[in-house]
């Protein structure tokens, strides 16, 4: 079963009514969607536009969903992006952001890490 962050427990009800309970089915979901979605109440649009970015970052490039939802906030928004993303540069600008989201609680990404997620975006196909 998947789960949402605690944060979009409105969005993960709205989209459950709906029949969409994987990522795979809200990756899929087309603009139109989240409009309709959106105007049924509870879960706006802009919210579900961004878990169907961090959706289609888990489906396509395989990431966990924590690593998707980072991406996101670092500004990388699908797959192409984080194919065309400088690892050194991300690396820098995903550190501020995890530090600041996180502390030093959690560890730190790591540039091994970083690369092996942009060539993972590289070798998918697009869709």
């Amino acid at each position: 079963m998947w789960q949402l962050p605690a944060h979009f427990q409105r969005e993960q009800l709205q989209l459950e009514a709906a029949g969409i309970v994987s990522w795979e089915q809200l990756a899929v979901l087309l603009d139109a969607d989240l409009r309709r979605l959106g105007r049924r109440g509870g879960a706006s649009e802009a919210r579900l536009t961004k878990l169907r970015g961090q959706a289609r970052l888990v489906v396509e490039v395989g990431l966990e969903p924590p690593e998707a939802a980072l991406l996101l906030y670092a500004g990388i928004a699908n797959r192409a992006g984080l194919a065309a993303a400088d690892p050194h540069r991300l690396l820098v600008q995903m550190g501020r952001l995890q530090r600041s989201l996180t502390g030093m609680a959690a560890p730190m990404l790591d540039l091994t890490t970083l690369q092996s997620w942009i060539q993972r975006a590289r070798r998918r196909p697009t869709n």
